[in-house]
């Protein structure tokens, strides 16, 4: 096995070391659009850290998660979910509904309203444009 290989196996593995807690923090509930009784994963919100950080991480269903990864697959009716999610007060979980309304803002009229109405703190605010920053790169 090579070593990029063996450092992203221990990646994962040190990330699913947080699901106890996430699992226990999110009462077993994707925390984006609050389904329960699927499958969460363990989802990093950018930018990512060198070494996984619990509170950079939330758990999400793995619908949330295939649309987050892959946008053309997208379907904008899902999100609406943000409308609660963007009020969480874990900061990470707040941080990914404002990426996610800034991703769908064109094709979706309820999340530039959304993001029209939400408060960001100032540390909040900043992770989201270091979050957009990294993306671009």
């Amino acid at each position: 096995m090579s070593k990029a290989s063996e450092k992203h196996k221990a990646r994962i593995n040190e990330l699913n070391s947080f699901g106890k807690n996430l699992a226990r923090r999110s009462k077993s509930h994707c925390e984006l659009c609050d389904v329960h009784g699927m499958k969460l994963i363990v989802h990093e919100v950018p930018p990512v850290d060198k070494d996984p950080q619990f509170d950079s991480c939330i758990f999400i269903c793995e619908n949330c998660q295939g649309q987050i990864e892959r946008p053309k697959s997208m379907n904008i009716n899902h999100w609406h979910c943000l409308h609660t999610s963007i009020w969480s007060e874990i900061p990470a979980v707040q941080v990914m509904a404002v990426l996610m309304a800034k991703r769908i803002g064109d094709k979706a009229d309820f999340a530039e309203e959304l993001l029209d109405q939400v408060y960001l703190e100032e540390d909040i605010s900043n992770w989201v444009d270091e979050a957009i920053k990294d993306q671009e790169k």
